[in-house]
C-alpha cells in the first residue's frame, strides 16, 4: 500500500495523522492511504507566493509555455502508468483515456496557445487604446498583470488528471503559482503526477504544491491576490463561497459545481432516422462512460410526449448491451463507481428519482456482479411522465449512470424542462427543424454554458455532448456554479488582473511595447 505525501514548501511530508484508507474500486483490496494532518498550510501559501510566483513572472509567455510543453512531454512518457493506476478507480481504457490523454492534451494545447498567440512579455495588452482628451495627449488603454498570490485547485474525484490539469495549465502560463488539492478515492493518480512532475525538474520551484488530503485551515490563509478555483459539489462551493476569510478578502473565486444536464429532442426527428439514432448512442454514451460520473453527463432526457415510447425502446435495446464489470475482463465497457460512498449515494438518488418516475430500465439495488468485491451499479433509466409537477427530477443529481426520460407537448414546455435544471453545463438538442432549433437554443441559451445544436451532419464528427474541449468555455450559471474555465485565453484571464492605464501615449506605447503586436 502506497502512502500519498503532501508535496508542501519545496518537501514531500508524512502526516502525523491518522490516514484514510483508498480501496480499489473493482477488488476492494487497499490500495493507499492518506492523510494532511500536520501540514502547515500557512507556509504553504508564502512559499508559493514567495518563491513560486516570482519564478513565474520572471518568465515570459513564451517561456512558460516552453515549460508546459516539457511537462506535457514528461507526463505522455508515463501515460501507460497513469492509464494503470486510473484502473484502481475503476476507470476503463476509454475512461482512463479521456482522463489522462484529455488532461496531457490540454496541457499541450496551452503550451501553444502561450507560443503562438500570446506575446513575448509577461503581461498583456487587452483592446485599443481610448483617447481621452482634445489634442490625443492624455490616453488610456488595458493591461492584465500576473496576480501575486497562489492558486488554490480543489478538483473532483471524476477526473484527477484532467481536472487538475485543466486548472493547472491556464494559471501556469499566467504566471501564478498552484496549491493542487484533489478528491481523496482517486488522490493516487493526481499525487503521481505531481511526482513525476516535480522529480522531471521542469517546474520552478514553488510553482507547483500538493495537498493529499483535506485542505484543513489552508482557507484562513488567503489574500486578495490568491484565486480558488473548485469542482465539486454545490454544497461545497456554498461553504467555500461564504467562508469569511473569502469573504472579507474578496478572494477570487471559480466553481464548478452539481448540473443537470440534458438532452433535448425535436419532434421532427423520427425513429430509424439517422439523428435518432445519434441521438440514442449519445444518451447512452453518456449514461456510461466513467459510470455516469461525469460533470457534464446527460441527465435529463426531453422527448415530444409521442416520442416517448420510442426513445426508451431504442434506449433500452442498446444500454442491454453494455456489459458492466471488471475493465480488464474482455467485452466490459462499463466499470464500477468510484468507491461505497459513491455507489451508496447514487442509489440514494435513484430512490429520490423514483418517487416521481417510473424506472423502466436497470436494477439499482442489483448486487450479482464479478468480481464481487467491486462497487458496481448497472445504468437505469427513468421515465416521469408529468415532468412539469415534479421536483426532484430538476433537482437531484444522481452522479451514476441513471439518467430520466421527460415528456413536453411543444418547443415552450421543453424549453421551460430544461430551464428547470436551474443552469447547467451543457446541454444538446437534436433536431433537423431550423424554426424549432432556433427557438429552443435562444430559450437554453440563458441557463447554459455551452450547447451542442445538432443534426446528421454535425453528428458523425462531433466531440461528443460531456467532452471538454480546451478551445471553448467550461462551466455554467446558476446550480452549475456560475464559473468559467477554459475558453483558451479566456481561462488565463481569471489568474490576472486586468487594471486601466492613462496617460501619455507616447509613454504607455514604451512601457507596453513587449506586448503590443507589432506591424
Amino acid at each position: 500500500m502506497i502512502t500519498l505525501k503532501s508535496y508542501a514548501a519545496g518537501k514531500w511530508q508524512d502526516s502525523s495523522g491518522r490516514p484514510r484508507i483508498l480501496r480499489h474500486a473493482v477488488t476492494g483490496e487497499e490500495i493507499a492511504q492518506l492523510s494532511s494532518e500536520g501540514v502547515d498550510f500557512a507556509a504553504m501559501l508564502a512559499y508559493g507566493r514567495e518563491k513560486g510566483g516570482p519564478a513565474l513572472r520572471h518568465l515570459s509567455f513564451h517561456e512558460r509555455a516552453a515549460i508546459l510543453k516539457k511537462m506535457a512531454g514528461v507526463l505522455n512518457e508515463h501515460r501507460d502508468e497513469l492509464n494503470e493506476i486510473a484502473a484502481s478507480y475503476g476507470a476503463t481504457k476509454k475512461d482512463a483515456a479521456l482522463d489522462v490523454d484529455g488532461g496531457v492534451g490540454t496541457v499541450a494545447f496551452y503550451a501553444s496557445l502561450g507560443a503562438k498567440k500570446l506575446p513575448a512579455s509577461s503581461f498583456l495588452v487587452d483592446g485599443e487604446t481610448a483617447r481621452l482628451s482634445k489634442e490625443g495627449n492624455f490616453v488610456g488603454r488595458h493591461i492584465y498583470v500576473p496576480l501575486e498570490g497562489v492558486a488554490v485547485q480543489i478538483n473532483a474525484y471524476n477526473f484527477p488528471c484532467w481536472g487538475m490539469l485543466e486548472k493547472l495549465a491556464p494559471s501556469f502560463l499566467a504566471g501564478m503559482p498552484s496549491i493542487v488539492k484533489p478528491a481523496s478515492p482517486s488522490a493516487w493518480l493526481t499525487f503521481r503526477i505531481v511526482e513525476i512532475l516535480i522529480d522531471s525538474g521542469i517546474v520552478p520551484e514553488g510553482a507547483l504544491q500538493l495537498v493529499s488530503g483535506s485542505v484543513g485551515d489552508l482557507l484562513n490563509h488567503l489574500t486578495c491576490q490568491d484565486v480558488v478555483a473548485f469542482t465539486g459539489s454545490a454544497s461545497t462551493a456554498q461553504k467555500i463561497r461564504s467562508h469569511p476569510t473569502i469573504v472579507r478578502e474578496a478572494v477570487r473565486v471559480n466553481i464548478e459545481a452539481d448540473s443537470l444536464n440534458c438532452i433535448l429532442l425535436g419532434p421532427d426527428v423520427t425513429p430509424g432516422s439517422e439523428t435518432f439514432d445519434y441521438f440514442a448512442k449519445e444518451v447512452v454514451r453518456e449514461m456510461t462512460v466513467k459510470a455516469g460520473q461525469k460533470c457534464t453527463a446527460i441527465r435529463r432526457v426531453i422527448v415530444a410526449a409521442d416520442q416517448a415510447e420510442a426513445v426508451i425502446d431504442a434506449l433500452k435495446e442498446r444500454l442491454a448491451k453494455i456489459q458492466v464489470g471488471d475493465p480488464k475482463t474482455e467485452g466490459v465497457r462499463m466499470g464500477p463507481l468510484v468507491d461505497e460512498d459513491a455507489l451508496r449515494s447514487a442509489r440514494e438518488g435513484v430512490a429520490k428519482l423514483s418517487g416521481e418516475a417510473e424506472i423502466v430500465y436497470g436494477d439499482p439495488s442489483r448486487q450479482d456482479f464479478e468480481p464481487r468485491q467491486g462497487v458496481f451499479m448497472e445504468p437505469v433509466l427513468l421515465l416521469c411522465q408529468k415532468p412539469l409537477e415534479a421536483t426532484a427530477i430538476h433537482e437531484v443529481e444522481v452522479f451514476g449512470p441513471a439518467a430520466t426520460v421527460m415528456t413536453y407537448s411543444d418547443a415552450d414546455e421543453a424549453i421551460e424542462l430544461a430551464r428547470k435544471g436551474g443552469g447547467s453545463l451543457v446541454g444538446s438538442i437534436y433536431s433537423e427543424d431550423e424554426d424549432f432549433i432556433a427557438k429552443t437554443m435562444f430559450g437554453l441559451a440563458p441557463y447554459h454554458g455551452r450547447l451542442m445544436v445538432m443534426n446528421a451532419k454535425a453528428a458523425p464528427e462531433s466531440t461528443g455532448h460531456g467532452v471538454v474541449m480546451p478551445h471553448l468555455v467550461h462551466g455554467g450559471p446558476g446550480r452549475a456554479g456560475g464559473g468559467e474555465e477554459l475558453g483558451g485565453v479566456r481561462s488565463v484571464h481569471h489568474y490576472m488582473q486586468r487594471l486601466a492605464l492613462q496617460g501619455d501615449p507616447e509613454r504607455l506605447d514604451k512601457l507596453l511595447a513587449d506586448a503590443i503586436p507589432q506591424s
